[in-house]
C-alpha cells in the first residue's frame, strides 16, 4: 500500500499565515499538524511509501521537513509545477499527478493534510480489509453543520447510495473527511475521471463519481476530528493540542 498526502493547495483562507508557508506544517501545540498524521501513517505495516505532493511554492519547505524527519517509511516530496491557486491542479489532479509521476499499482491511502484527529488509522484499514472495496472515513454531524459539508449518505452495510456536496438540505447523517483508501483496480479511474472532465478540486468529487460505478463503503470514525481551514479552527487545535 502506498500513500499519498495532499499538500498542493494554497490555504487562502489561513493568509498571511500560508501566504509563504504551508498549511499543513503550521504548529498546532509544539509540532506541526502534519507531524501528527505522519504518526499514524507510520503505525500502519502496509504502508511501505509515502508520497507528498504539493507545489512549487512550498516544494522547498516540505523537502526541508521531509530530510529532517530522516522518517522510518521513505518520504518521497512530488512538485506539482503549479505556482498560484488560478493553475492548481486541483486534490483529484494531484492524486492522478503523483500516481502517475511515482507509477502506483498498489492500494493506495489518500489523506489531506488540514486533518486531525484521534482515532485510529489501522481500525480503518481493517475495515477496508473487510470490505474488499473503496472507503471513505465519515463522522456523525449535526445537522446544520452537514449544510457547510460534503454529507455522506449510506445504506445499512455503510455503502455509499449518495454524496452531494455542501447541501442545502443534508439528505445523510455523516460528514466526509478526507481520508480515503482505494484499491488498486480503482486506479485507472482517476485518469479517466479527469479526461471526462469532471471537477478535480475537491477529492469528495470523486467519490461522488465512483460509488456509482463501484462499490464504495463508509467508516465511522471513532473519536475527534477536526478540519483546520480556517484561523478560528486553527486556535481551536491548538487549544486543545497545548499540552500534547
Amino acid at each position: 500500500m502506498k500513500c499519498i498526502l495532499l499538500c498542493a493547495g494554497y490555504a487562502t483562507r489561513l493568509f498571511p499565515l500560508t501566504e509563504n508557508f504551508p498549511k499543513a506544517l503550521l504548529k498546532v501545540g509544539t509540532r506541526p499538524l502534519l507531524d501528527y498524521i505522519l504518526d499514524e501513517i507510520n503505525s500502519l505495516e502496509q504502508v511501505n511509501e509515502i508520497y507528498l505532493v504539493t507545489n512549487a511554492k512550498y516544494t522547498p519547505h516540505f523537502e526541508a521537513w521531509a530530510k529532517e524527519k530522516n522518517n522510518i517509511k521513505p518520504i518521497t516530496v512530488f512538485n506539482d509545477g503549479t505556482s498560484t491557486n488560478d493553475d492548481r491542479l486541483g486534490a483529484i489532479g494531484d492524486i492522478n499527478y503523483t500516481i502517475e509521476k511515482a507509477n502506483i499499482n498498489d492500494d493506495i491511502l489518500v489523506m489531506a493534510t488540514d486533518n486531525l484527529f484521534s482515532f485510529k488509522l489501522k481500525d480503518f484499514v481493517e475495515f477496508y480489509n473487510e470490505k474488499k472495496s473503496a472507503a471513505i472515513c465519515v463522522k456523525k454531524e449535526e445537522y446544520n453543520n452537514l449544510k457547510r459539508l460534503g454529507v455522506v449518505e449510506t445504506n445499512e452495510e455503510m455503502r455509499v447510495v449518495g454524496f452531494e456536496e455542501k447541501p442545502a438540505e443534508p439528505k445523510g447523517e455523516y460528514a466526509a473527511t478526507a481520508i480515503y483508501l482505494y484499491n488498486k483496480e480503482i486506479i485507472p479511474v482517476f485518469k479517466k475521471y479527469i479526461e471526462e472532465g469532471n471537477n478535480t478540486d475537491a477529492p469528495g468529487n470523486f467519490v461522488a463519481y465512483l460509488y456509482k460505478k463501484e462499490p464504495v463503503y463508509g467508516y465511522v470514525l471513532n473519536g475527534e476530528w477536526y478540519d483546520v481551514g480556517t484561523h478560528e479552527a486553527l486556535a481551536q487545535v491548538n487549544e486543545i493540542y497545548k499540552n500534547k
